[in-house]
Protein backbone atom coordinates (compact mmCIF):
# COMPACT_ATOMS: atom_id res chain seq x y z
CA UNK A 1 0.00 0.00 0.00
CA UNK A 2 2.65 2.69 0.92
CA UNK A 3 4.48 1.68 -2.65
CA UNK A 4 1.68 2.29 -4.60
CA UNK A 5 1.16 5.73 -2.46
CA UNK A 6 4.56 6.49 -3.87
CA UNK A 7 3.39 5.79 -7.02
CA UNK A 8 0.97 7.73 -7.31
CA UNK A 9 2.58 10.84 -5.43
CA UNK A 10 6.19 9.80 -7.99
CA UNK A 11 3.21 10.27 -11.41
CA UNK A 12 1.51 13.39 -9.66
CA UNK A 13 4.72 14.65 -9.70
CA UNK A 14 6.09 14.13 -12.89
CA UNK A 15 2.85 15.16 -14.59
CA UNK A 16 2.89 18.19 -12.53
CA UNK A 17 6.52 19.08 -13.82
CA UNK A 18 5.93 18.41 -17.41
CA UNK A 19 2.58 20.32 -17.91
CA UNK A 20 4.45 23.27 -16.00
CA UNK A 21 7.56 22.99 -17.92
CA UNK A 22 8.51 26.10 -19.77
CA UNK A 23 4.87 27.45 -20.15
CA UNK A 24 3.94 30.76 -18.44
CA UNK A 25 0.02 30.83 -19.80
CA UNK A 26 -1.90 27.53 -19.96
CA UNK A 27 -1.96 25.03 -22.56
CA UNK A 28 -5.35 24.67 -23.62
CA UNK A 29 -7.17 21.39 -25.16
CA UNK A 30 -10.25 21.38 -27.35
CA UNK A 31 -12.27 18.04 -26.99
CA UNK A 32 -14.63 17.83 -29.98
CA UNK A 33 -16.55 15.41 -31.66
CA UNK A 34 -18.21 15.22 -35.52
CA UNK A 35 -21.39 13.62 -33.66
CA UNK A 36 -23.47 13.37 -30.77
CA UNK A 37 -23.56 10.25 -28.05
CA UNK A 38 -19.46 9.69 -28.64
CA UNK A 39 -18.88 10.16 -24.90
CA UNK A 40 -17.16 13.55 -25.70
CA UNK A 41 -18.13 15.30 -22.27
CA UNK A 42 -17.38 12.47 -20.51
CA UNK A 43 -14.16 12.02 -21.41
CA UNK A 44 -13.66 16.14 -21.28
CA UNK A 45 -14.76 15.59 -17.52
CA UNK A 46 -12.87 12.51 -16.38
CA UNK A 47 -9.47 13.89 -17.95
CA UNK A 48 -10.16 17.22 -16.52
CA UNK A 49 -10.58 15.64 -12.89
CA UNK A 50 -7.73 13.10 -13.44
CA UNK A 51 -5.16 15.47 -14.40
CA UNK A 52 -6.24 17.51 -11.40
CA UNK A 53 -6.01 15.09 -8.55
CA UNK A 54 -2.41 14.30 -9.78
CA UNK A 55 -2.01 18.25 -8.65
CA UNK A 56 -2.10 19.85 -12.20
CA UNK A 57 -3.97 23.24 -12.05
CA UNK A 58 -7.02 21.74 -14.53
CA UNK A 59 -9.93 24.17 -15.80
CA UNK A 60 -13.00 22.55 -17.59
CA UNK A 61 -14.75 24.91 -19.48
CA UNK A 62 -18.00 24.15 -21.09
CA UNK A 63 -18.29 25.54 -24.43
CA UNK A 64 -21.30 23.51 -25.30
CA UNK A 65 -23.80 26.12 -26.34
CA UNK A 66 -26.57 24.08 -26.96
CA UNK A 67 -26.01 21.47 -24.35
CA UNK A 68 -23.67 22.30 -21.52
CA UNK A 69 -24.01 19.39 -18.82
CA UNK A 70 -20.08 18.87 -17.81
CA UNK A 71 -21.74 20.43 -14.16
CA UNK A 72 -24.45 17.57 -13.97
CA UNK A 73 -21.59 14.72 -14.84
CA UNK A 74 -19.47 16.38 -11.77
CA UNK A 75 -22.53 16.90 -9.65
CA UNK A 76 -21.76 20.15 -9.08
CA UNK A 77 -24.78 23.36 -9.07
CA UNK A 78 -22.86 26.22 -10.99
CA UNK A 79 -24.18 29.73 -9.71
CA UNK A 80 -22.61 31.39 -12.77
CA UNK A 81 -21.55 31.05 -16.05
CA UNK A 82 -19.07 31.98 -18.76
CA UNK A 83 -21.72 34.66 -20.26
CA UNK A 84 -21.76 36.26 -16.40
CA UNK A 85 -17.85 36.88 -17.39
CA UNK A 86 -18.15 37.86 -20.65
CA UNK A 87 -21.02 40.61 -19.83
CA UNK A 88 -19.00 41.91 -16.69
CA UNK A 89 -21.46 41.52 -14.46
CA UNK A 90 -19.38 38.76 -12.28
CA UNK A 91 -15.20 38.48 -12.10
CA UNK A 92 -13.34 35.52 -12.64
CA UNK A 93 -13.19 34.86 -8.82
CA UNK A 94 -17.06 34.61 -9.13
CA UNK A 95 -17.24 32.35 -11.75
CA UNK A 96 -15.02 29.36 -11.27
CA UNK A 97 -16.58 26.70 -9.35
CA UNK A 98 -14.70 24.23 -7.26
CA UNK A 99 -15.46 20.41 -8.57
CA UNK A 100 -14.49 16.83 -7.69
CA UNK A 101 -10.90 16.07 -7.33
CA UNK A 102 -9.73 19.76 -7.39
CA UNK A 103 -10.78 20.69 -10.83
CA UNK A 104 -12.52 23.93 -11.16
CA UNK A 105 -14.95 24.63 -13.83
CA UNK A 106 -16.35 27.46 -15.71
CA UNK A 107 -19.27 26.80 -16.46
CA UNK A 108 -21.15 27.11 -20.06
CA UNK A 109 -24.02 28.65 -21.01
CA UNK A 110 -26.40 29.18 -24.71
CA UNK A 111 -26.47 32.90 -25.93
CA UNK A 112 -23.26 33.77 -26.25
CA UNK A 113 -23.88 35.01 -29.60
CA UNK A 114 -25.66 38.24 -28.44
CA UNK A 115 -22.55 39.37 -26.18
CA UNK A 116 -20.66 39.80 -29.69
CA UNK A 117 -21.06 43.28 -29.40
CA UNK A 118 -18.47 44.29 -26.86
CA UNK A 119 -17.05 48.40 -26.48
CA UNK A 120 -13.52 48.01 -25.63
CA UNK A 121 -13.89 48.49 -22.06
CA UNK A 122 -16.10 45.56 -22.12
CA UNK A 123 -13.33 43.15 -23.96
CA UNK A 124 -10.70 44.88 -22.18
CA UNK A 125 -11.85 44.06 -18.94
CA UNK A 126 -12.82 40.34 -20.08
CA UNK A 127 -8.97 39.48 -21.20
CA UNK A 128 -8.02 40.84 -17.66
CA UNK A 129 -10.24 38.92 -16.24
CA UNK A 130 -9.82 35.74 -18.40
CA UNK A 131 -5.57 36.23 -17.77
CA UNK A 132 -6.35 36.56 -14.11
CA UNK A 133 -7.51 32.66 -14.49
CA UNK A 134 -4.87 32.02 -16.56
CA UNK A 135 -2.60 33.16 -14.31
CA UNK A 136 -3.11 30.21 -12.09
CA UNK A 137 -3.87 27.03 -14.88
CA UNK A 138 -1.79 25.14 -16.10
CA UNK A 139 -4.13 23.01 -18.61
CA UNK A 140 -7.44 24.47 -19.92
CA UNK A 141 -10.05 21.40 -20.87
CA UNK A 142 -12.91 23.09 -23.38
CA UNK A 143 -15.73 20.38 -23.56
CA UNK A 144 -16.87 21.80 -27.03
CA UNK A 145 -20.37 21.52 -28.65
CA UNK A 146 -20.85 18.18 -31.22
CA UNK A 147 -20.83 19.02 -34.62
CA UNK A 148 -19.64 21.54 -37.15
CA UNK A 149 -21.48 24.89 -35.78
CA UNK A 150 -19.08 28.43 -36.03
CA UNK A 151 -19.18 27.95 -32.51
CA UNK A 152 -17.53 24.34 -31.82
CA UNK A 153 -15.06 25.43 -34.72
CA UNK A 154 -14.27 29.06 -33.54
CA UNK A 155 -13.43 27.38 -29.79
CA UNK A 156 -11.24 24.55 -31.79
CA UNK A 157 -8.86 26.75 -33.52
CA UNK A 158 -8.06 28.66 -30.59
CA UNK A 159 -7.25 25.89 -28.31
CA UNK A 160 -3.42 24.67 -28.54
CA UNK A 161 -4.98 21.37 -29.21
CA UNK A 162 -7.56 19.35 -30.45
CA UNK A 163 -8.92 15.83 -29.44
CA UNK A 164 -11.67 14.20 -31.69
CA UNK A 165 -13.34 11.71 -29.81
CA UNK A 166 -14.88 9.10 -31.89
CA UNK A 167 -16.18 5.60 -31.26
CA UNK A 168 -15.73 2.55 -33.65
CA UNK A 169 -19.35 2.96 -35.42
CA UNK A 170 -19.07 3.89 -39.23
CA UNK A 171 -21.26 7.08 -38.71
CA UNK A 172 -19.01 8.05 -36.07
CA UNK A 173 -15.85 7.75 -37.84
CA UNK A 174 -17.50 9.44 -41.30
CA UNK A 175 -18.44 12.71 -38.63
CA UNK A 176 -14.93 12.38 -37.35
CA UNK A 177 -13.11 12.46 -40.59
CA UNK A 178 -15.96 15.79 -41.91
CA UNK A 179 -14.31 17.54 -37.71
CA UNK A 180 -10.98 16.75 -38.97
CA UNK A 181 -11.58 18.05 -42.67
CA UNK A 182 -13.26 20.89 -41.20
CA UNK A 183 -10.08 22.35 -39.11
CA UNK A 184 -7.81 21.69 -41.95
CA UNK A 185 -10.35 23.86 -44.01
CA UNK A 186 -10.02 26.42 -41.62
CA UNK A 187 -6.05 26.27 -41.70
CA UNK A 188 -5.90 24.95 -37.64
CA UNK A 189 -1.67 25.38 -37.05
CA UNK A 190 -1.93 23.10 -33.85
CA UNK A 191 -2.22 18.97 -33.53
CA UNK A 192 -4.92 17.31 -34.13
CA UNK A 193 -5.29 13.76 -31.89
CA UNK A 194 -7.45 11.11 -31.88
CA UNK A 195 -9.50 9.45 -28.86
CA UNK A 196 -11.54 5.83 -29.80
CA UNK A 197 -14.14 5.64 -27.19
CA UNK A 198 -16.49 2.75 -26.14
CA UNK A 199 -13.48 0.28 -28.42
CA UNK A 200 -14.35 -3.80 -27.52
CA UNK A 201 -10.22 -3.32 -27.10
CA UNK A 202 -6.86 -2.19 -27.24
CA UNK A 203 -6.53 -4.05 -31.19
CA UNK A 204 -9.61 -2.37 -32.07
CA UNK A 205 -9.18 1.19 -30.94
CA UNK A 206 -5.66 0.61 -33.05
CA UNK A 207 -7.55 -0.72 -36.30
CA UNK A 208 -9.85 2.40 -35.76
CA UNK A 209 -7.38 5.39 -35.27
CA UNK A 210 -5.20 3.85 -38.26
CA UNK A 211 -8.25 3.82 -40.24
CA UNK A 212 -9.27 7.43 -39.68
CA UNK A 213 -5.54 8.52 -40.29
CA UNK A 214 -4.76 6.45 -43.17
CA UNK A 215 -8.18 8.55 -44.62
CA UNK A 216 -7.06 11.71 -43.33
CA UNK A 217 -3.53 11.25 -44.95
CA UNK A 218 -4.94 10.67 -48.61
CA UNK A 219 -7.50 12.35 -48.63
CA UNK A 220 -6.15 15.68 -46.35
CA UNK A 221 -2.52 15.22 -46.41
CA UNK A 222 -3.15 15.49 -43.33
CA UNK A 223 -1.57 13.59 -40.02
CA UNK A 224 -3.51 13.18 -36.79
CA UNK A 225 -2.18 11.65 -33.48
CA UNK A 226 -3.18 8.88 -31.58
CA UNK A 227 -3.52 10.13 -28.19
CA UNK A 228 -5.25 6.95 -26.52
CA UNK A 229 -8.36 5.08 -26.26
CA UNK A 230 -11.01 4.02 -23.67
CA UNK A 231 -12.61 0.38 -24.03
CA UNK A 232 -16.45 0.23 -23.63
CA UNK A 233 -17.25 -0.50 -19.50
CA UNK A 234 -20.54 -0.33 -17.65
CA UNK A 235 -18.44 1.77 -14.72
CA UNK A 236 -19.07 4.89 -17.34
CA UNK A 237 -22.97 4.67 -17.63
CA UNK A 238 -22.80 3.86 -13.50
CA UNK A 239 -21.02 7.12 -13.12
CA UNK A 240 -23.11 8.95 -15.26
CA UNK A 241 -26.39 8.12 -13.41
CA UNK A 242 -24.58 8.68 -9.79
CA UNK A 243 -23.51 12.40 -11.88
CA UNK A 244 -19.93 11.51 -10.83
CA UNK A 245 -16.67 11.39 -12.54
CA UNK A 246 -16.04 7.45 -13.38
CA UNK A 247 -11.95 7.92 -12.16
CA UNK A 248 -13.58 8.90 -8.65
CA UNK A 249 -16.23 6.82 -8.43
CA UNK A 250 -14.68 3.33 -9.90
CA UNK A 251 -11.00 4.71 -9.81
CA UNK A 252 -10.20 0.80 -10.53
CA UNK A 253 -11.99 0.38 -13.79
CA UNK A 254 -10.53 -0.31 -16.92
CA UNK A 255 -11.94 3.10 -18.27
CA UNK A 256 -10.28 5.10 -15.41
CA UNK A 257 -7.17 3.23 -16.17
CA UNK A 258 -7.65 4.04 -19.95
CA UNK A 259 -8.28 8.14 -19.46
CA UNK A 260 -5.20 8.20 -16.52
CA UNK A 261 -2.98 6.66 -19.85
CA UNK A 262 -4.34 9.50 -22.01
CA UNK A 263 -3.39 12.03 -18.84
CA UNK A 264 0.12 10.59 -18.81
CA UNK A 265 -0.28 11.34 -22.71
CA UNK A 266 -1.54 15.06 -22.04
CA UNK A 267 1.47 15.84 -20.02
CA UNK A 268 4.43 14.96 -22.13
CA UNK A 269 2.53 16.26 -25.33
CA UNK A 270 2.27 19.49 -23.17
CA UNK A 271 5.81 19.76 -22.04
CA UNK A 272 7.23 19.37 -25.76
CA UNK A 273 5.17 22.05 -26.80
CA UNK A 274 6.14 25.64 -27.50
CA UNK A 275 4.99 27.92 -25.61
CA UNK A 276 2.51 30.78 -27.31
CA UNK A 277 0.28 33.77 -27.02
CA UNK A 278 -2.01 32.71 -23.85
CA UNK A 279 -5.03 31.18 -24.57
CA UNK A 280 -7.38 33.13 -22.59
CA UNK A 281 -6.32 36.62 -25.04
CA UNK A 282 -6.89 34.21 -28.17
CA UNK A 283 -10.61 33.30 -26.41
CA UNK A 284 -11.48 36.60 -25.72
CA UNK A 285 -10.94 37.64 -29.63
CA UNK A 286 -13.77 35.38 -30.21
CA UNK A 287 -16.48 38.17 -28.63
CA UNK A 288 -15.24 40.97 -30.22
Amino acid sequence: MLSGDLTMRDQAATLRALARRNHGSAHAIAIVSGKGGVGKSSIAVNLAVCLAVRDVRTLLIDVDMGLANADLLLGIQPRYTLAHLVSGSRTAAEVLTDGPGGVRVLAGASGLHNLADLSEFERQNLIHQLETIERNTDIAILDCGAGLSKNVLSFAMSADRVFVVTTPEPTALTDAYAMIKALTRESYAGPVCVVVNMADSRNEASAVFQRLASVAGRFLNFSVEDVGYLVHDTSVELAVRARCPFVLKYPRSNASACIAAVADRVARLIADTVETRGFFRRVAGLFV
